[in-house]
């Protein structure tokens, strides 16, 4: 029977796998639960603020505007803060036109924590980069969104995370491997700190370099675990894109 289904998997058309981006998947580090999606240069990642009637907002206004394309997400997450109009709090890049600034003063919040950073791609492939280092030496970037504080910077946690703090809250981020191939979206499914969250990316996953996303509206769209998460409309969000259906 064996030997009958190899021989019909031969001579049968094969079908492509799904791409890397439709596959989140959840695991567990330090006993604190995350889900994680993974991409690579060849998946379709991209940036989305605005519509025809304004900010997206949502993951499913997202999709209802791909859909004219025939296309869908296959993930998203909100990626950086934003102004109560949604409008990004720092550099924004969608598809090579920038929409807003990079900031590099120090400031109030999560995003004024220097350093924070840029997490960019484009033909170069994947990066993340601390701001001030990022305005001297541009890399060429089709996309970026800026937001903070940095995570992991060059295989070190960002100097003022500390090991014992106790301000627990779901988070979001992005960390990318040595050599820009690939990019790995985790969301904390329990509150954890900032410490533990950036151990994820270097010890967990072996990322040199990551950023921090948001906390506490953090959301993820990711339809191969039955999950989509409400909330509050959002401002900047990034997805991958795959063929619907």
């Amino acid at each position: 029977m064996r030997r009958l289904l190899a021989l019909l998997a031969l001579l049968l058309p094969q079908t492509a796998l799904p791409a890397a981006a439709t596959a989140c998947r959840d695991e567990v580090f330090e006993a604190t639960s995350f889900t994680l999606c993974e991409v690579t240069r060849a998946d379709d990642l991209r940036l989305f603020l605005n519509g025809a009637d304004g900010p997206y907002g949502s993951f499913a206004a997202v999709n209802d505007a791909l859909a004219a394309d025939g296309a869908t997400l296959g993930f998203a997450m909100n990626a950086g803060m934003y102004h109560r109009d949604l409008s990004p709090v720092g550099l924004f890049v969608q598809a090579g036109r920038e929409l807003a600034g990079l900031v590099t003063r120090d400031g109030p919040g999560n995003f004024g924590l220097l350093p924070n950073g840029v997490f960019c791609w484009g033909e170069g492939g994947f990066r993340v980069v601390e701001s001030r280092t990022f305005k001297t030496r541009r890399p060429a970037c089709t996309w970026a969104t800026q937001s903070g504080p940095m995570l992991v910077i060059g295989g070190a946690l960002h100097p003022k995370l500390l090991p014992d703090s106790d301000s627990l809250y779901i988070r979001n981020g992005v960390g990318v491997s040595p050599d820009g191939s690939r990019a790995v979206f985790a969301i904390s499914n329990d509150a954890v700190n900032f410490h533990r969250f950036a151990r994820l990316f270097r010890d967990h996953l072996g990322l040199p370099d990551a950023l921090y996303f948001d906390g506490s509206i953090s959301r993820l769209y990711a339809p191969n675990l039955g999950r989509s998460d409400l909330g509050f409309p959002m401002g900047p969000i990034v997805g991958a894109v795959v063929p619907k259906g």
